[in-house]
């Protein structure tokens, strides 16, 4: 697992310096086509108020409410807070790349922080069904990838984000999160005990 998300991150910091430069092929092509025809936009503002830098925070309180009501798992629970805050400051490394946005806007762009947001909760949310949940793991695998999709779609229909954007912050919250849950003792998780 280490291997991988190291690899992850890698990825993710060679995409980020590629499209530091002038802007790539896929990101003009996926910004012209994803335009508004279908009247989206309105939704998409209302999504990517949800699915956003609030929904780490709603479930960091959360976490922590669990784990001063839940005391054997609190130091679980409190693994899990680290592990999200440590997938969420991915974000934190846009001025490393300085990319502009497609749309005049005052923040970088790369990665993603509203993708950034998603995909850290879902990790974590997958690392904790791992422990606590297992028959739960696919289904936590599937519905966060679908909130990451939305979230990244939302992104371009609003025309604040390039497709690179979007699966740098993927790759780089994937990396750090593997790296972290590793650190954490988080994964490998324990087999289940029959």
């Amino acid at each position: 697992m280490r291997s991988l998300g190291a690899a992850l991150v890698i990825a993710f910091v060679l995409l980020g310096l590629v499209v530091s430069g002038p802007v790539p092929d896929i990101d003009r092509f996926v910004a012209d086509t994803a335009g508004d025809g279908l009247g989206l936009r309105s939704v998409a503002s209302v999504v990517t108020v949800v699915l956003g830098p609030i929904l780490p925070v709603v479930a960091v309180v959360a976490l922590l409410v669990a784990a001063a009501l839940a005391r054997p798992r609190a130091g679980l629970l409190l693994r899990a807070v680290l592990l999200l805050a440590a997938c969420r400051a991915v974000s934190l490394v846009k001025p490393l790349f300085e990319r502009a946005r497609p749309t005049d806007y005052p923040d970088f762009s790369f990665p993603s922080g509203h993708v950034v947001s998603v995909a850290s909760v879902g990790f974590t949310a997958v690392v904790l069904c791992a422990w606590l949940a297992r028959e739960w793991v696919r289904t936590a695998v599937v519905v966060s990838a679908v909130a990451v999709v939305l979230a990244a779609l939302c992104r371009v229909i609003l025309d604040v984000h390039w497709l690179t954007d979007l699966v740098g912050a993927t790759l780089g919250v994937v990396g750090v999160g593997l790296l972290t849950a590793v650190g954490l003792r988080l994964l490998p998780a324990p087999k289940p005990t029959a």
